[in-house]
């Protein structure tokens, strides 16, 4: 059932926070995992929050069962006594069928809620499940006195997930963006793979025989199985003013591989990829960094239409309205991660 629009800005708890109206965008170029369960990673935080953009504590896959309770209660201990500055301070809870998911939230709310930036929920089916986290966070922020609205991040790793895509970007003035989940939507899928993300050497085109030579060689092209997907994610984030993110690579022993992924996913728009391991760090804040030559070349057309009308030619390539935009994500997009990283605020020229 549909709420009114005059509704849906209204907190759904009596003394939780007002949800924000615009979801705030800085740059979150890695999303990086830790089991904060592990007393050597706990150690490392100081270390990987001069690196990262979002430090997030996973509580979910790759986590034991019989240590799901220690990475929840590290996840809080990191939160409780780091300060993450500009950090996104996230975490990953258990999915709504399991076991965990219920002291997940409740016991981080209490005791973290006014540190914690974003929960992510794994394996969302539909705007269902987000309405019934959303409910219970309010709940949770009114009895515990958190001051801002906790934000959501959906997981896309099923086919039921994917083919409601835009009701779940919609859901909630809580969503903050989507991740998309190559190996779970593989198994839902029942696609015949065991690789996290990535292509496929059988998910491939052959050029059709030569007549004339038919026996010779033909060209063959390795494909993208996640593109429309991604890509449908994508339009629905946008849609819904929310943030569009890559998921994880899972072979650390391939960094040509990962990059490549990366990178497809950031010429369709998304915004930022998972990190699981310190080797992809370095790899997503290159990717999702714009190069500085189309930083340049933006600002070059910004400068010469400064109303975003009209046309203009600029090194032989025509300039109009649309290039324009194009300009502006790229330009917007080179202030934000200046101001977050003094290297790229260097090679971009910006003070």
């Amino acid at each position: 059932m549909l709420r009114p629009p005059r509704d849906f800005f209204r907190p759904l708890a009596l003394g939780a926070p007002e949800p924000l109206r615009e979801i705030p965008v800085t740059p979150s170029r890695m999303i990086h995992f830790m089991n904060a369960g592990n007393e050597r990673m706990r150690a490392r935080v100081p270390e990987m929050l001069q690196q990262v953009d979002v430090l997030l504590g996973n509580l979910e896959d790759a986590v034991p069962t019989d240590q799901k309770v220690a990475a929840r209660e590290g996840f809080i201990e990191v939160a409780r006594t780091h300060d993450f500055g500009q950090v996104g301070c996230w975490t990953r809870v258990n999915s709504l069928d399991s076991p965990w998911f219920l002291d997940d939230v409740m016991e981080i709310v209490a005791a973290v809620g006014n540190k914690v930036d974003v929960i992510m929920i794994p394996k969302v089916l539909g705007p269902e499940d987000i309405h019934y986290v959303d409910r219970l966070l309010a709940q949770l922020e009114a009895r515990h006195g958190v001051r801002r609205p906790i934000l959501l991040h959906a997981i896309l790793e099923t086919g039921g997930g994917v083919a409601r895509v835009e009701e779940i970007a919609l859901a909630s003035p809580r969503m903050q963006g989507m991740s998309f989940g190559p190996a779970d939507l593989a198994a839902s899928r029942r696609m015949k793979t065991t690789r996290v993300g990535g292509g496929h050497p059988s998910y491939l085109v052959r050029s059709d025989p030569n007549p004339a030579h038919p026996e010779a060689q033909r060209a063959v092209a390795q494909q993208d199985p996640w593109h429309y997907s991604i890509a449908r994610m994508v339009d629905a984030c946008v849609h819904a003013g929310i943030l569009p993110y890559y998921g994880p690579f899972g072979d650390i022993s391939d960094p040509v591989g990962c990059e490549d992924q990366f990178r497809a996913a950031f010429l369709l728009g998304c915004v930022g990829a998972w990190s699981l391991h310190p080797s992809q760090i370095e790899i997503a804040r290159r990717v999702f960094s714009p190069d500085p030559e189309e930083v340049r070349f933006a600002r070059k057309i910004i400068d010469s239409m400064p109303e975003g009308g009209g046309v203009a030619m600029i090194e032989g390539k025509m300039q109009d309205d649309a290039t324009y935009k194009q300009a502006m994500v790229m330009w917007t997009l080179a202030q934000q991660i200046a101001k977050r990283d003094p290297e790229m605020a260097g090679k971009y020229g910006i003070a």
